[in-house]
C-alpha cells in the first residue's frame, strides 16, 4: 500500500517542508479585515503578525468540506491511502468535519483521521512519526492506530504576555483582562488533551518559564515517560510566537534541565497565536513512538 501523510498547517509545518518532507499540508484559513486569507499561502507568518499587531479584525476559521474532500481526491490519484493528522478536535471543528468525510463510502478504507488531540510541535511530531511509520511498511489504519494509542501521552505550557487577546476572543472577561494587566499578571495556559485550559498565574516571564519548564519536567517523568530515569523516550520542545529571541533563550533554560535532548524551537500556529498574542512562548514535550 502507497500511504500519504495529510496534516494541516496548525502543526506549524510550512508548504516548502511539506515538499521536502513528501507530505501534504492543508492551510488553515483566515478572516482579516474581512478579507480571506490562507496560512503560508497568501499569508505569512510576517504579514500576519503586522496584521493582528496593528490592530486588524482576524478571525481564525476551518477549511470548506469540498476543500478537504478536493485534498482527498488529489492525493488519492496517486497514493492508495491517507493519513490525515488535523488539529485536536477540542480546539476547532476541522477535525470532526475530516472524520465525518473520511466515512463517505468513496473514502472509507482509504482516508484515516487521527484525532491525536495536538497542536503545533506535539501535531508536527505525530506527523513525523506516521511518515517514519509508513516508511516502515505499515499500512494507514495500522499508523492510525499506534497514534491513537500515544495520543495522550503529549503535553504542551504556553505563558500568554498580555491578556488582550484572550479577552478578544471571549476567554476572559474585559474587568478580569483590566485588573491582570494593572497586577502584570501572565497566566500559564496548558494543553492536556483536548483543551485549552489555564495552569497558573505569575508576574514575569522569567518565573513563568521556570514553571513552565518544571511542570513539563514533572510530565514527562510521572506520565509521559516514566520508564527511563534520562527520559531519554521523551522529546521536549519550546514554541513561540513572534519572538524568536525570547524562544531561542527559554530553549537555552530548557537546555540545562534537559541536557541530553535536542529541542526543537518552532513557531506556534497561526491559528493559536490569533487567541493569544504575540510575545507568548510555550514548552512541550510528547512521547517517542519511533
Amino acid at each position: 500500500m502507497k500511504v500519504a501523510i495529510m496534516t494541516d498547517s496548525n502543526s506549524g509545518i510550512t508548504q516548502k517542508e511539506a515538499k521536502e518532507l513528501g507530505i501534504f499540508v492543508l492551510p488553515m484559513p483566515f478572516t482579516i479585515d474581512g478579507q480571506e486569507f490562507e496560512e503560508d499561502i497568501n499569508l505569512s507568518q510576517e504579514e500576519f503578525y503586522d496584521k493582528l499587531m496593528n490592530g486588524a479584525e482576524v478571525f481564525t476559521s476551518q477549511p470548506a468540506a469540498g476543500e478537504v474532500t478536493n485534498f482527498f481526491n488529489n492525493i488519492l490519484k496517486d497514493y492508495d491511502q491517507i493519513v490525515h493528522i488535523p488539529m485536536s478536535s477540542g480546539l476547532s471543528g476541522s477535525c470532526q468535519t475530516a472524520m465525518m468525510l473520511a466515512e463517505e463510502e468513496e473514502y472509507k478504507n482509504k482516508v484515516y483521521v487521527v484525532d491525536s488531540q495536538r497542536i503545533s510541535v506535539t501535531q508536527k511530531y505525530d506527523v513525523l512519526d506516521a511518515l517514519e511509520l509508513a516508511k516502515q511498511g505499515k499500512d494507514a489504519k495500522e499508523i492510525h492506530d499506534i497514534l491513537m494509542e500515544n495520543k495522550l501521552n503529549a503535553t504542551i505550557y504556553i505563558t500568554v504576555n498580555t491578556l488582550e487577546y484572550l479577552k478578544k476572543g471571549g476567554r476572559i472577561t474585559p474587568a478580569a483582562a483590566a485588573l491582570g494587566g494593572l497586577l502584570k499578571i501572565k497566566p500559564i495556559l496548558t494543553i492536556q488533551g483536548e483543551k485549552l485550559d489555564s495552569f497558573q498565574k505569575t508576574r514575569t516571564m522569567a518565573k513563568a518559564n521556570k514553571i513552565m519548564i518544571n511542570a513539563t519536567l514533572e510530565d514527562i517523568k510521572t506520565r509521559i515517560d516514566p520508564t527511563h530515569e534520562d527520559m531519554s523516550g521523551a522529546r521536549i520542545m519550546i514554541a513561540y510566537t513572534y519572538d524568536k529571541e525570547q524562544a531561542l533563550e527559554l530553549k537555552k533554560q530548557a537546555e540545562e534541565t534537559f541536557p541530553h535532548h535536542e529541542i526543537i524551537c518552532d513557531p506556534l500556529s497561526l491559528s493559536v497565536a490569533c487567541h493569544i498574542g504575540p510575545h507568548s512562548l510555550a514548552v512541550a514535550a510528547c512521547k517517542k513512538i519511533i
